[in-house]
């Protein structure tokens, strides 16, 4: 397994197991996880503090300006540091469990909220080579991707602070916590609590998103798994975008890769990525109009209904059938507001226009962006126009 690949596989648990919620008898204050029974050792959230990369070239696919960022630097975590703030990785910290690793809450000596994932041991062994030469070059580009990750720098991504040294034996990774857990979860919670997520939070929620990967595309990352389990939120429920370590680098001026093993997650694959292998940005934008679709419908992207498996096609159906409503989640009433009929319609007119079969047909990420940012600000603009015929 390419190590990049593996890596961007370490922080959000995959399927029904994520779950990055405050665990029991721990509660949040002011944006940290403490123990109920257990003051907190600071009373601001502090930073982490950052040392110079130790080995690793940067990566020249990323633009230089990152690059070459002042802040550049990973946190190189020391094993027993993280065993304390997890309390020997007590069962009470874990915040999910996944085919990669377990995740725990962690405190830090200064008091910090983090994520940190433990690996399973077949992962560890993925990084162990008896080629002491290949296993150093391996070492090198595991600390050089991590520099990376670290590096990019945005108000809706998940930053990742750092790791333990990759030649220890355990593999440990250390980004920021999101005490309101993934976007799935709420979602899933939200139909047991009708209006626990209203409409303009939804909204909040997509332009957030695609302002992350809007930023993504423009240093040519490409994510490759957007999904609502990898859309984590504060206690403000902003959004942040996790795992962006699945992100394939590409030179600059390149805008298509051909791999012959296509990623990602049932319901949100691009069609013609899976069928063609034919990646480009345009099946991140693919996968983004399914989260666009479930933050409508409140429905999973992929279900159990025979006849309707993806949400995908079903929602695109019930749309240019003219049947927005029977789609749309009741609780966020549709047909009681007009504000809320008009941005809902033309939200989802865009997330059809992100689903077209032909990835040439889709808009940008960017163009993404702008149109939610002009349906959002819609309430004291002009009507938004919109017709199924359009599609």
């Amino acid at each position: 397994m390419p190590i990049f690949s593996f890596i961007s596989q370490c922080f959000v648990p995959s399927g029904s197991e994520n779950d990055a919620s405050t665990p029991k008898n721990w509660e949040v204050k002011c944006n940290q996880i403490v123990s109920v029974n257990v003051e907190a050792t600071s009373s601001r959230c502090s930073p982490v503090q950052s040392v110079p990369v130790v080995s690793g070239a940067p990566i020249s696919h990323v633009r230089s300006e990152v690059m070459s960022s002042h802040d550049n630097r990973i946190k190189i975590f020391k094993y027993s540091e993280l065993k304390i703030a997890t309390d020997n990785f007590d069962s009470e910290r874990e915040l999910g469990r996944g085919k990669h690793g377990t995740v725990y809450l962690g405190i830090l000596k200064d008091g910090h909220s983090v994520a940190i994932k433990q690996l399973h041991e077949d992962k560890l062994k993925a990084l162990r080579l008896h080629d002491e030469k290949l296993h150093s070059e391996k070492v090198e580009k595991f600390m050089s991707e991590v520099s990376l990750l670290t590096s990019v720098r945005h108000e809706n991504l998940v930053r990742l602070y750092g790791c333990i040294s990759s030649q220890s034996g355990e593999l440990l990774l250390v980004q920021e916590f999101m005490p309101k857990g993934d976007l799935t979860k709420c979602l899933l919670d939200s139909l047991r609590q009708p209006g626990s997520l209203p409409w303009h939070t939804r909204l909040n929620i997509a332009i957030q998103t695609a302002s992350a990967l809007a930023y993504l595309h423009s240093l040519n990352i490409i994510h490759r798994d957007v999904k609502t389990s990898n859309i984590l939120l504060d206690h403000c429920f902003n959004a942040k975008v996790a795992d962006y370590g699945l992100s394939h680098v590409f030179p600059l001026g390149f805008v298509t890769h051909i791999t012959t093993d296509p990623e990602g997650t049932p319901g949100y694959i691009d069609p013609e990525y899976y069928e063609r292998c034919h990646l480009s940005d345009k099946s991140d934008v693919y996968s983004y109009g399914v989260v666009l679709i479930e933050l409508i419908s409140s429905l999973p992207a992929f279900g159990e209904d025979d006849d309707h498996p993806r949400l995908s096609d079903y929602a695109v159906s019930k749309i240019r059938g003219r049947q927005l409503g029977s789609l749309v989640d009741p609780a966020l009433g549709f047909e009681l507001d007009d504000w809320i009929t008009r941005t809902i319609s033309a939200m989802a007119e865009l997330a059809c226009s992100c689903l077209q079969r032909h990835r040439d047909r889709r808009p940008s990420m960017a163009e993404v962006l702008d149109r939610l940012k002009s349906i959002k600000s819609s309430r004291t603009g002009s009507s938004l126009s919109w017709s199924p015929n359009s599609l």
